[in-house]
């Protein structure tokens, strides 16, 4: 089983580099031209349903909201796997990412994703409130975001939440838009982050009602997080009970 599991993962690992070569030569577009951020979303989505259609891996997103294509978002998701890009960039809301400014160190992969997205080294004062700069420019160009309010894999007990970091809700309450609390309750088990090996699984994600801003202040910054984790962390007990 475990022989299956490595050639699985082998497999799909060889799907991720070439087909981010093809997706390498469209992601061009948006980087030398702009204004056509929108693409980014688009090729994303088209690359991450590429990829789980050609590993078979079925998903399924739940959506708790109507949808308005014309408001702009911050997608806060649990992160609990590396699965959780992929999946994120399924989401038909066009949109760029906000997360660690490891993935630079991959070849062609990080000049990518530091030219389309927003990178931030969290050790560094200077570079979170850079990060933070750049995420209110990213909302004033009209773009909308997702970031993973965990800051990284870094739960110790998982499904549980680690503690919630700051900038998304700051971000939010800066530019007064709405947050979407998103649930991914199951990547960990399909592609757990300590042992890097691939299961097949159903994939979901649920994009709960979103948590408006308007009128809120950094004073209200706690309880904001705090009603996000509860979301996010009553949906993950929902899925685990009786496991």
């Amino acid at each position: 089983m475990r022989l299956l599991r490595y050639l699985y993962t082998g497999y799909a690992l060889t799907l991720f580099g070439l087909s981010f070569i093809i997706f390498f030569v469209l992601l061009l577009i948006p980087i030398i031209w702009r204004k056509q951020h929108k693409l980014v979303g688009i090729f994303n989505r088209w690359w991450a349903r590429l990829l789980f259609f050609l590993c078979a891996i079925p998903v399924k997103l739940e959506w708790r909201f109507q949808r308005d294509p014309k408001q702009q978002y911050i997608f806060c998701p649990n992160h609990f796997s590396y699965l959780d890009i992929p999946v994120m960039g399924l989401n038909p809301h066009n949109t760029i990412f906000v997360g660690k400014n490891d993935m630079e160190k991959i070849p062609l992969f990080g000049f990518m994703y530091r030219k389309l997205h927003i990178t931030v080294n969290r050790k560094k004062l200077k570079s979170k409130f850079e990060t933070f700069v750049k995420s209110c420019r990213a909302i004033d160009e009209g773009k909308s975001l997702v970031i993973f309010p965990e800051g990284g894999i870094i739960s110790e007990y998982e499904p549980v939440l680690a503690p919630l970091k700051d900038g998304a809700f700051r971000v939010a309450i800066e530019k007064q838009i709405p947050l979407v609390p998103v649930t991914l309750p199951y990547n960990r088990l399909i592609l757990p982050a300590h042992t890097f090996l691939l299961n097949w699984g159903k994939v979901k994600a649920i994009f709960h009602e979103p948590i408006p801003t308007e009128g809120l202040t950094l004073n209200d910054l706690d309880a904001l997080k705090q009603r996000m984790y509860d979301v996010i962390q009553y949906e993950l007990d929902k899925h685990y009970a009786g496991r």
